[in-house]
């Protein structure tokens, strides 16, 4: 990447104001959605059952739907930990730049994601398992070829 690139994908401090607002927008959609689901799956309106013995495929539909919103909590709780993560990278001005590379990550990448810690080309890497979290540079050195996948 040319230093030019560089310098265009730095972020400004109006934009990462901008940012803030999104993440700190997206925090509170997660948090009422994980106290809404929470709720419903605690707190369920059995009365329309209570004079009803309980039959064994309500138990197993219930099971199912309390299982589905256990996980759905906790998906939106991985991601409630990120933008926390990114609101903290915010305010060590350490916000848009590739934990892998230490690069800028691309605007348009944080655009999509904004709590994104890794360029595109890392967070593949990642996902692959050739990246150590944190650090990159310190597992490999530098980014092996595209070529030399095995697909």
């Amino acid at each position: 990447m040319g230093k030019n690139e560089t310098n265009r994908n730095k972020l400004t401090p109006a934009e990462i104001k901008k940012f803030k607002v999104i993440l700190v927008k997206k925090l509170t959609e997660i948090l009422g959605n994980v106290t809404s689901m929470e709720s419903e799956a605690l707190y369920r309106d059995r009365s329309d059952l209570s004079n009803m013995p309980i039959h064994m495929a309500d138990l197993g539909t219930d099971s199912y739907e309390i299982d589905n919103i256990i996980g759905l909590v906790d998906s939106e709780r991985k991601i409630l930990v990120e933008v926390n993560d990114a609101l903290s990278r915010i305010e060590d001005g350490t916000y848009g730049i590739c934990e892998g590379r230490g690069e800028p990550i691309p605007k348009q990448r944080l655009k999509a994601i904004p709590w994104a810690r890794y360029c595109v080309a890392c967070a593949t890497l990642l996902e692959k398992g050739l990246l150590a979290k944190k650090g990159y540079q310190e597992y490999v050195g530098t980014f092996p070829d595209d070529s030399d996948d095995d697909d």
